[in-house]
């Protein structure tokens, strides 16, 4: 039986993993009051106690913790940016490459990715690796978001609108700097020479998520149409247990109704569409940002780490519209 603590327990992503690992039967979790949350030597007996320590915390917080956790046993799991870009950290998506679960089972620091670049980089990094896209393509993407990626504030600022202020803010762009604080990560593992132009939207539901990535064929090297590059994604994702690549009868039925964001709630699972004609083409990523996107990865990272089936404590899924 392995011993899992969760720093940041009481917390959005912290939650979710707890709900995950319920049904795990492998593991012990160890738990801490919420009124010692915050005191370090309440955290740090956890510390020396656990197999596994996930860190749910905001990126300075992660930073600090780490100052102890680099001297404990404990293989550590972070959930924050502080370390997605740090190159004595594993980054924590196994689908990325086909080294990816390897260097994850071996590491003792892995950090999780966060929810828009999981949805980018399945889309994009095949197609990047695989030469359809050069390095310098001028990468675009959007996406659209339940409000719980922003934390307990914005869950909070959301669900204490009133009706009308809620009609007001049923999509609302962040970041219009364009200084979006996941873009080192997506540059980096999408092997891009420069960051994308990258903006996201919350939406007005609690979680879920689409991320687009608009492709100009002209701009490729060599001819490819929709099918080309979905039958690519396809032929990368064949083997993988939680990535799904939409066939196109199936994209044409569901797009017809629009495509939800929320189809895949409650699961750790991606679909990817490819839609689009001869001179324009759009991927789009489909995926829970508090599954996949966070506590879902987290946990199946945890699996890879301690030798577990992947699949544990994880459902088995099916698209839902």
């Amino acid at each position: 039986m392995k011993k899992i603590f969760v720093d940041g327990q009481h917390g959005t992503t912290g939650i979710k993993i707890f709900d995950r690992l319920k049904n795990h039967g492998g593991i012990e979790i160890i738990e801490i009051p919420e009124q010692d949350k915050k005191k370090p030597i309440e955290k740090e007996k956890r510390f020396a106690q656990a197999d596994i320590v996930i860190l749910c915390l905001p990126d300075e917080a992660s930073r600090d913790a780490m100052k102890t956790l680099k001297n404990v046993k404990a293989k550590v799991i972070d959930t924050s940016t502080a370390f997605r870009v740090d190159t004595e950290w594993v980054y924590g998506m196994p689908e990325l490459d086909k080294n990816s679960r390897e260097k994850i089972r071996g590491a003792k620091w892995v950090s999780n990715p966060g929810c828009y670049p999981t949805g980018l980089l399945l889309a994009l990094a095949p197609l990047v690796k695989s030469g359809v896209l050069p390095r310098d393509y001028p990468v675009t993407s959007y996406a659209i978001t339940g409000y719980s990626g922003g934390g307990k504030n914005m869950i909070s600022e959301f669900e204490s609108y009133g009706e009308k202020r809620r009609e007001e803010v049923c999509s609302r762009p962040k970041n219009l700097d364009l200084k979006h604080k996941h873009l080192p990560e997506m540059k980096k593992y999408a092997h891009l020479k420069e960051n994308p132009l990258f903006v996201p939207i919350v939406g007005n539901f609690y979680n879920g998520m689409l991320v687009f990535l608009p492709l100009h064929p002209a701009l490729l090297q060599g001819k490819f149409s929709p099918d080309d590059i979905r039958e690519i994604l396809a032929g990368r994702y064949e083997k993988e247990p939680f990535i799904s690549v939409v066939s196109k009868e199936e994209t044409e039925v569901i797009s017809s109704g629009f495509i939800s964001p929320t189809g895949l709630n409650g699961t750790n699972r991606v679909e990817i569409f490819v839609t689009g004609h001869e001179e324009q083409i759009l991927v789009i990523s489909r995926l829970d940002n508090l599954g996949k996107g966070a506590s879902g990865a987290a946990v199946q990272n945890m699996n890879i780490m301690l030798g577990f089936d992947e699949n544990e404590g994880l459902e088995e899924p099916g698209i839902k519209g």
